[in-house]
């Protein structure tokens, strides 16, 4: 990893951490922001993080030239709507991995694009299950630790379903060009589940 791709994510990572904390907690209470900003730079790092460098990954096996680059303007937006809002909207456009190289057929395309959402999925499921065997073990879990699991398997579902929308230039919309059973495969329960929560 180059060290601009490397600060830029960084950066990315930190920012989108703090909005999260800021949209999680009563903001007028610093001690419950403090609370929420370990968990959040954890879910965050997982979701975000780990969302990027899979498209990266992926397009990099496809022998493309592929980086993640920041957008300041989402960044700062991700910082101040939380705030003006005494954390009721958020949103967040932090960057995109830019993927460079030789022509890519449709079908590539969508398994770059369906790269990201996937890996947030698995991760979900994985601190979902993580969060039921430790209730159900009777290792007497924190409540914090179990507020840690739930809220990266949250926030990673909720990045999967975000970025499912076919709409562009999100994932979904090159998903659903590439292979529309697939994408609805993932959308629909993913909906359903965002509906529930």
């Amino acid at each position: 990893m180059r060290s601009v791709e490397k600060k830029e994510l960084i950066i990315s990572w930190i920012t989108i951490s703090i909005a999260f904390a800021f949209f999680w907690s009563d903001i007028l209470r610093l001690d419950e922001f403090a609370r929420f900003l370990p968990i959040s730079f954890f879910a965050v790092g997982t979701g975000f993080v780990f969302h990027e460098l899979a498209h990266r990954t992926v397009a990099r096996h496809y022998g493309c030239f592929a980086e993640y680059r920041m957008w300041k303007e989402g960044l700062l937006l991700a910082l101040i709507l939380p705030i003006i809002s005494l954390g009721h909207l958020f949103f967040a456009a932090p960057g995109a991995v830019y993927i460079y190289g030789p022509h890519l057929r449709r079908k590539e395309h969508g398994i770059i694009s369906l790269a990201g959402p996937l890996t947030n999925i698995i991760i979900a499921l994985l601190f979902l299950f993580a969060a039921g065997f430790i209730e159900a073990s009777g290792f007497l879990p924190t409540p914090y630790l179990i507020k840690l699991l739930l809220s990266t398997a949250s926030l990673n579902l909720w990045f999967a379903f975000f970025n499912l929308i076919p709409l562009p230039p999100l994932d979904g919309s090159k998903v659903f060009i590439w292979n529309p059973l697939v994408w609805a495969v993932l959308f629909f329960p993913l909906l359903g589940l965002f509906f529930l929560i």
